[in-house]
């Protein structure tokens, strides 16, 4: 599902719908990692979780100094990104990866748009953010074509604005 996160014109509003899309992920992972059955796969999921969970820490305050109001849980799309990792779990733990891949193309493009128009005061922590988006992306790209990554809990790419994401 295409998301249009980072499109609007008020920047307090994108960095609200933001955070709820992060919510909204938090979600998600915690369906897969209650479905999922590689004790490996669900540990790195739990990594991406607490991402999403840092990102939710890190806009509220931001969000509230510009004067909005921060969400306090997920949003509506909450259902459907938990939907896709349910109905996945009746086909086995690649097609709950599979899942979580659309979930996280979701939230690498609301990130790079959010990134592309971020007020001066969020562009550093969205650019963190991104990083962590695309090393959720990756991993799970490389793992459901059997490819290795090295470094996953912590590695970070330089992803700042006007450079290239890594390749996938």
């Amino acid at each position: 599902m295409a998301t249009r996160i980072g499109t609007e014109d008020n920047p307090v509003e994108m960095l609200e719908h933001l955070m709820a899309l992060d919510f909204d992920a938090i979600e998600a992972y915690n369906a897969a990692i209650e479905r999922l059955e590689n004790d490996q796969w669900k540990a790195q999921l739990a990594t991406f979780r607490s991402d999403h969970e840092r990102h939710t820490h890190e806009l509220a305050p931001l969000i509230r100094a510009m004067g909005g109001n921060p969400p306090s849980g997920p949003g509506a799309k909450a259902m459907l990104t938990q939907g896709k990792v349910r109905m996945a779990n009746l086909m086995g733990d690649e097609a709950i990866l599979k899942a979580m891949k659309t979930n996280e193309d979701d939230t690498n493009t609301a990130y790079e748009r959010a990134l592309a128009h971020c007020p001066p005061e969020a562009c550093e922590m969205l650019a963190r953010g991104l990083d962590d988006e695309h090393r959720h992306r990756e991993w799970l790209i490389a793992t459901l074509e059997g490819r290795p990554v090295q470094e996953m809990p912590g590695r970070t790419t330089s992803t700042r604005p006007g450079s290239q994401p890594p390749p996938l």
